[in-house]
């Protein structure tokens, strides 16, 4: 991370076990904000996990994990601060079947952060259009293809104004034609400076994108560095096998 940036993440020997599964296993890291971090790795190696513990989908059982000034402990009322400011797109697209596109986007900020319904349909049809989606409002989830259901579920994260975006591998449940859709918007959020923290394996994403990479295997980070570095000159040989395993394939 850049010296200059103010760090809006930061987590300090952060471990995680599922029973006796040691899923994370003291990790260290500190996102500065603007920044866009991408997240690679073999499945299995603790990166969505990773990064549910930021908005406490996870609880984390050791180590410090701090949001925007706030440290998350079992407290509900620091959970739900942390999540206000937290916006997550998961793989699959946890969208309402019942509500449509419009009621999908606006139901949080007028639930949650109270805004007059005239308002969030204002900002709603915004971010829609943002998203490219604009003449889908009336529909169901189920009436769209996948790309425009996760473009729906981007716009809904960022109706409640949130400081950081996490993305669990936004495109992993997408067809191919479909992928770029949803990274193309992923792009505008990063040319608008969003702090974001993305899960994925697209490396051409990662390589245009991130300014920086992380790489994890078993539950630790094994490298993380500017992207340029991390793909021409990877440190480490388990970089050097996955980038070539997943790069040649």
């Amino acid at each position: 991370m850049s010296d200059e940036r103010e760090v809006v993440i930061e987590l300090a020997g952060v471990h995680k076990w599922f029973g006796r599964y040691h899923a994370l296993r003291g990790i260290d890291l500190a996102v500065g904000r603007g920044e866009r971090l991408v997240i690679c790795g073999p499945s299995g190696s603790g990166k969505s996990t990773l990064i549910r513990t930021i908005n406490c989908l996870e609880a984390h059982d050791g180590g410090r994990i701090v949001v925007d000034g706030i440290e998350l402990t079992p407290d509900l009322k620091r959970v739900e601060r942390v999540r206000a400011e937290v916006g997550m797109v998961f793989q699959q697209f946890h969208l309402f079947p019942h509500l449509t596109v419009l009621d999908n986007v606006t139901l949080a900020p007028t639930w949650a952060r109270g805004l007059p319904r005239t308002q969030a349909d204002r900002e709603a049809l915004e971010l829609l259009a943002r998203v490219g989606i604009r003449d889908q409002v009336g529909k169901y989830p189920g009436q769209l293809s996948g790309g425009q259901q996760q473009r729906v579920a981007i716009a809904r994260a960022l109706a409640m104004h949130p400081k950081v975006m996490l993305f669990d591998e936004p495109t992993s449940a997408l067809d191919p034609e479909m992928i770029k859709e949803v990274l193309d918007v992923l792009r505008d959020l990063a040319r608008e400076g969003m702090t974001m923290m993305v899960v994925t394996h697209e490396m051409g994403f990662a390589r245009e994108v991130a300014d920086r990479v992380v790489f994890m295997d078993a539950g630790q980070i094994v490298e993380s560095a500017p992207p340029d570095r991390f793909f021409a000159n990877p440190e480490h040989e388990r970089t050097r096998l996955f980038l070539s395993r997943i790069l040649h394939h």
